[in-house]
């Protein structure tokens, strides 16, 4: 089986095609690929459809389970669609489980190239009390193609981050299990995150995650609705608009191979 590992800030996907995929059991294929010990190493596999003008794919998470979305997977495929391609500004739309996603490639720049993509906008937006691992507090809840959970604080310590990153993604309020970000408003155009991803644990960077901090911040942080999102991998820029919720940044292949087993 034929793959492609990419990578955007750390966030990192194993890519291959519906024909190489085909008669597998994908949950357990991701399972295997995404082992960091035994398999490739990743956060999760995408299993893509190229066609004129962009692509269809589907995500499954490192632990099997399936996700809608990934803003950063997203970027990962269209640096894949684009590669060897010089020209400027390249449009694509990738069909997402979330729907539709456009992107427009700003330009290579070596390995890595730039895309400010179209991710939505947020639905059922709003700030519920919770208690989970034994604390009570604020989280700011969403769906942006896949669930989201925003705690507006100081960012915690590991093992804080550990406990509570794990409660709230399996908590009853969420019967799909939820992404959660820890983010920080450190100034109006500046936000600090860190990240549990639903199915995956701490990674280190999301781009749906990215774009629902901000959202939250701005909803309910007093930061501005355009800001540096900072995570452990690196920073992203999102633009909260009227019609869409915008996301730039980098995304690089790292190698390809054949899968053996």
């Amino acid at each position: 089986m034929h793959f492609i590992k990419a990578h955007a800030y750390g966030n990192d996907f194993v890519y291959a095609g519906t024909d190489a995929v085909r008669g597998r059991q994908l949950e357990l294929l991701a399972r295997e690929l995404c082992d960091r010990h035994t398999g490739i190493g990743a956060d999760g596999l995408i299993v893509y459809e190229p066609y004129d003008g962009g692509a269809s794919m589907r995500l499954l998470n490192a632990d099997g389970s399936r996700s809608e979305v990934s803003g950063n997977g997203v970027r990962g495929l269209a640096a894949i669609l684009c590669r060897g391609d010089n020209r400027s500004a390249i449009e694509l739309t990738i069909q997402t489980e979330a729907g539709s996603k456009r992107l427009i490639r700003l330009g290579p720049t070596g390995h890595r190239q730039t895309f400010r993509a179209a991710m939505g906008v947020p639905r059922d937006l709003r700030q519920v009390p919770i208690t989970a691992a034994g604390e009570s507090f604020s989280i700011v809840v969403m769906d942006f193609g896949n669930p989201q959970a925003v705690v507006l604080t100081e960012l915690p310590a590991a093992g804080r981050f550990e406990r509570l990153g794990a409660a709230l993604e399996r908590h009853e309020m969420f019967p799909e299990r939820t992404n959660v970000e820890f983010a920080s408003v450190e100034a109006p155009d500046r936000v600090r995150i860190v990240i549990w991803e639903r199915g995956v644990g701490p990674t280190l960077s999301s781009g749906t995650g990215s774009c629902a901090a901000l959202i939250a911040a701005a909803a309910f942080g007093g930061a501005a609705r355009q800001a540096e999102i900072v995570a452990p991998g690196g920073t992203q820029r999102v633009e909260w608009e009227e019609d869409n919720v915008y996301l730039t940044g980098w995304a690089e292949i790292v190698f390809e191979g054949d899968w053996r087993r």
